[in-house]
């Protein structure tokens, strides 16, 4: 094998293997390390900069970040990274001095299609740089889905408030109460760029038999949820079911048993693995005592006179093809009624563009979706780009929010006059966290402690108020014992093969059995002579140039824990802790195009 060019800038962000799986690419275990240090504010700003919510996402994020963590490989439980960033939000001390200063208008205008989470990333990042950014909202405040769907037991208004607040005071418009009806008029007014981020506004329906003549008490999931939110439902009947396996279906049976329902039931046609919901969510409703119903297929509604008596379903059992996929076919058991006096609808979301007309440029697939550069967010009209989930469709708002750093850096090269598939490389820092022989800048002990429980709000109290948050967070304690878990998976180790002596040492202490020296060869046959066995290929080896003796340094990464006791016991300093810390551009970054040394 050739050696590993850990000069480019992403080989050791694939180590780092939270950040790499967050969209937004997070810089996980620096603002970790700085929470495990009572700097809550600077935890807070590196959050802020990458995934713009902290404190939302802290509560709501469904977090790819954590089956990704290293963490989860020693043991059976990753690191709460998510729960540690509301724990950023929750502590921080005022911040406000420390956001952007509104800047001098640079003459050009963005306009901005909803209030969401793509569109506020967006004009947090365009706004610092002087551009004009007005956002239209048809909700009177700003948030988008944030605010209309997700229920307040789990996102209080207040941290809404704060952190839209946030990128409102860099000097943003914003227009709510004001629905967008005409995209050739929206053009007309003659922006320098428009950006649509709408989201995914439009409830699957659910067209089986039944369901006209029962209709005044089948209720489109997300709608329903919005009307919860502006306060315009506050009741539900006592027997209710909730048909769908996501998210949205979680939170509709949650918010149903907050409004009067007493007998809550989830039907799924899937089984409950297969579920979309994140595990997590299907905790806290089972918790909540709802049972999930799963492998049953809503048929018909039934009624009476107009009137929704209950719910036919077809008992069905999962049957896997040769190629292992997964088809539903019917279990010979008999139907099942399930009484019921209300029902919500939450089988998936869809785009909806009424308001775009077919003249304005942009084009649309066989989906109805626009057709959107996946690199740069730009439709066929150069002028208008997209975002969130009315670009591809419904996602979480990590992906949102990743999707508007990328479209903001595609306005601001347009309007610079620039191509906008040129995306500069990230921002590379890297450091040597050595403080002695044998002392770091970090806490490189391994702490055994299994995860910690957050702690939630007693289950009677929570289920009186539909705006009594569920969550309590960690406290300090908790916190810091969390934090503590995390591997620090970005201080790297970096080994310099001029100074090796091929003492062994390392070997010899190395907790895992990372590290190997031996003579050179194909990837495959060097994989087989690893000292501990390689069990994820997809997983580079970091492999040294030829030693004196003509042998390699070999080291497994995935298996690595950066405890740093290679770089203790070595008596050259051939190995060395570096803290590597890689920022995304964004735009106005400054980055050079060509690649930089990273080590």
């Amino acid at each position: 094998m050739k050696p590993t060019d850990i000069a480019a800038p992403d080989y050791f962000h694939k180590v780092v293997d939270c950040q790499w799986a967050c969209p937004a690419h997070t810089p996980v275990p620096e603002y970790i390390r700085l929470i495990a240090q009572g700097r809550y504010s600077d935890a807070y700003m590196i959050n802020w900069k990458s995934n713009v919510f902290p404190g939302i996402l802290g509560r709501t994020c469904d977090r790819p970040c954590e089956p990704a963590c290293r963490r989860g490989r020693v043991e059976e439980t990753p690191v709460a990274i998510c729960r540690l960033k509301r724990v950023a939000a929750d502590f921080k001390d005022d911040i406000g001095q420390r956001l952007p200063r509104p800047a001098a208008k640079n003459g050009k205008r963005v306009a901005f299609v909803g209030g969401g989470p793509a569109s506020l990333t967006v004009a947090r990042d365009l706004a610092p740089l002087g551009y004009h950014c007005t956002v239209f909202d048809a909700d009177p405040r700003a948030g988008g889905m944030m605010r209309s769907q997700i229920p307040k037991f789990r996102l209080p208004d207040s941290v809404i408030d704060e952190e839209t607040g946030y990128i409102l005071g860099l000097g943003v418009e914003f227009k709510g109460g004001h629905r967008i009806e005409s995209m050739k008029a929206l053009l007309a007014e003659k922006y320098d760029a428009i950006f649509v981020g709408t989201g995914a506004p439009r409830g699957r329906e659910l067209d089986i038999p039944g369901r006209k003549e029962a209709a005044g008490n089948i209720h489109i999931g997300i709608d329903w949820l919005s009307s919860v939110s502006f306060g315009h439902t506050d009741k539900i009947g006592k027997r209710v079911i909730v048909l769908g396996g996501g998210n949205t279906a979680m939170d509709c049976c949650r918010t149903a048993r907050r409004l009067g329902g007493e007998d809550v039931k989830v039907v799924v046609r899937s089984g409950f693995e297969e579920m979309k919901a994140s595990p997590w969510e299907k905790e806290d409703a089972i918790h909540e005592d709802i049972p999930i119903l799963n492998f049953m297929v809503p048929v018909s509604f039934v009624h009476e006179a107009g009137k929704l008596t209950g719910i036919t379903f077809q008992k069905v059992k999962a049957e896997y093809d040769a190629k292992g996929r997964r088809n539903l076919v019917p279990s010979g058991e008999p139907d099942q009624t399930i009484a019921c006096d209300d029902v919500l609808v939450a089988v998936g979301q869809e785009n909806a563009f009424p308001w775009i007309e077919q003249d304005c440029g942009i084009a649309f697939n066989k989906w109805h979706m626009p057709e959107v550069d996946p690199k740069t967010f730009v439709s066929t009209n150069p002028k208008v780009f997209f975002g969130g989930d009315a670009a591809f469709g419904p996602k979480n708002i990590i992906w949102a929010v990743a999707q508007g750093h990328d479209a903001a850096l595609s306005i601001h090269k347009m309007l610079s006059g620039e191509d906008i598939t040129e995306r500069p490389l990230p921002d590379v820092h890297v450091s040597s966290q050595k403080m002695g022989i044998h002392e770091w800048s970090y806490d490189n002990d391994i702490s055994n402690d299994k995860r910690f429980k957050v702690p939630h709000r007693d289950k009677v109290i929570a289920l009186k108020d539909i705006r009594t948050e569920v969550e309590l967070g960690y406290d300090v304690k908790l916190a810091l014992g969390e934090a503590e878990r995390c591997l620090n998976c970005d201080v790297q180790t970096v080994f310099s093969t001029s100074l090796c002596i091929e003492c062994d040492a390392c070997v010899d202490i190395c907790p895992m059995d990372c590290i190997t020296f031996t003579g050179n060869g194909e990837e495959s046959d060097l994989r087989q002579r690893l000292k501990a066995p390689s069990l994820h290929p997809d997983q580079e080896l970091y492999v040294s140039s030829d030693l004196k003796t003509g042998r390699v340094m070999v080291k497994d990464e995935d298996v690595c824990l950066h405890c740093g006791l290679c770089a203790e016991r070595c008596p050259t300093g051939a190995w060395d802790m570096q803290k590597y810390l890689i920022e995304m551009t964004h735009a106005g970054s400054t980055c050079p195009t060509k690649s930089r040394s990273a080590a």
